[in-house]
Parts: C-alpha cells; structure tokens; sequence
C-alpha cells in the first residue's frame, strides 16, 4: 500500500523478491509452470505495479502482466498503471492474463481473443458473484477457457474454477471458505466445446 497522494510503499520488497525467488525455484522443481501475483516495485518516487509474475517450468521468469485498468483509490493511492497485454505460449497453448476490476472492461478480452489466446488467467480479490458471471461471459463470447482464481474466504460467493469456452463451469472450488486447488484439462477434442472451439470460435475471432 502507499500514503494517498504518494508513492511512499510499506511493501518489503526484500521479502518479496525472496519469496518470489523461492516460487520460482519450487516450480522449477516441479517442472509446473506457475503464474503468481505480486507488487512489482517501479523507481521511486513511482507507485508500484500490481502484477502477475509467469514463471516457466524451468524456474525462469517467462512474462510479467501489470494491471492496466485501476479503480480511482488504486490510481489515486496505491498502483501505477500497466501498459500493454501479455500473452505467453506453453505446450501449443496461448495463454493471456488480467486482474481483478479488470473483469469489467470487456475490451480487454475482446483484444485477447483477436490474440489467438486459448485461456485467459483472471485474479480477482473480490467476493462479488458478478465477477463469476462475467467470467462465463467473457469465455463464452471469447470461446476460449478462463482460469478464475478469488480467495478462498470468499469462495461462498465466488468459488475458484475453470470456465469453458462455451461458457460453463469444467470445475469450481467448493464453496465452504477452504483452501482448494482445482485440476482440469483443456482439451480440444472435447464433444462438449465441440460448437464453441470449431464454430463459436473462428467466427468470433476472423
């Protein structure tokens, strides 16, 4: 956070870096590719970032997406704006990212779309269920997947999950306040997102 009018950060920076190194080395580890949020710190007197760091399989910081759209206290108080998309490709499969508000500005998916992106990674903290419902909307008007990551004390509202590309949930989190990780695969082949990826998605998209 930052003093309002500032760019004065009670961040750790410190901390923060060892921590992010240390995800990075488990990933490599594990050979998972992770994708993390986190403050990015900019020059001062400069507000931060609000970031997502992509990490590869191997350990390696692959990306980094800032968060472009604010809310008027992030702008006003706390963050500095981002400037571009982020796409990264793992496996055949291209992968776009946003945060939180962002869920709002529909633009922004439509561009990820134009993209070539077949999933798109939201995190939100957030317990509106709008959001969800957004989530559904984007990836079915998209035809492509959409990771929502919330936290898990509000997860009664707006449960983590994987949507399709037709706009439904593959799999969510159970609503009952607890940590939980989801598993799901994308799969093309899939007779269910037959419509959406064959169809839905080429004419969307051309």
């Amino acid at each position: 956070q930052a003093k309002e009018g500032s760019a004065e950060s009670r961040a750790d920076w410190c901390v923060l870096r060892d921590e992010l190194e240390a995800i990075a080395a488990l990933a490599a580890e594990l050979r998972l590719w992770t994708v993390v949020g986190s403050s990015h710190p900019l020059t001062p007197p400069n507000r931060p970032h609000n970031s997502l760091y992509v990490i590869s399989d191997r350990g390696a910081l692959a990306g980094r997406y800032d968060k472009r759209l604010l809310s008027h206290n992030e702008v006003t108080r706390w963050y500095a704006p981002g400037d571009g998309a982020l796409t990264f490709d793992v496996e055949g499969f291209r992968f776009g990212c946003a945060l939180c508000i962002e869920i709002q500005f529909s633009e922004l998916f439509v561009d990820y779309a134009h993209r070539g992106v077949d999933a798109v990674l939201l995190s939100t903290f957030s317990k509106n269920p709008m959001f969800a419902t957004q989530a559904q909307g984007h990836a079915a008007c998209g035809a492509f997947w959409l990771g929502f990551a919330a936290p898990a004390q509000f997860s009664g509202a707006a449960p983590s999950g994987l949507v399709g590309p037709n706009g439904s949930w593959i799999v969510q989190v159970q609503g009952d306040g607890v940590s939980a990780v989801v598993v799901a695969d994308l799969d093309r082949d899939s007779e269910t997102l037959h419509e959406a990826l064959e169809y839905a998605r080429p004419w969307r998209v051309y």
